[in-house]
């Protein structure tokens, strides 16, 4: 059962790094939304999925963020 103590830490890396990652992405995707906005014709159906792409990505970040959190008990 003490092998779990040690695969705490390392879990908390792993989910440090997947949320770095994820941020990563959420960034990328708003430059990409932000060019795409600046040209005068844009295509509102990749608009729309670039945007749907970026709210999932807040999500997972949300959650991770979440487990990263410890719980504390009242």
């Amino acid at each position: 059962m003490n092998d779990d103590v040690p695969s705490e830490p390392q879990d908390a890396e792993a989910l440090k790094a997947k949320l770095e990652t994820l941020r990563s992405e959420h960034r990328d995707l708003d430059e990409v939304i932000d060019r795409l906005i600046e040209k005068a014709p844009f295509d509102q159906l990749q608009l729309q999925r670039l945007k749907k792409r970026k709210l999932g990505l807040k999500d997972q970040i949300t959650r991770l963020e979440s487990q990263l959190i410890p719980d504390i008990i009242a």
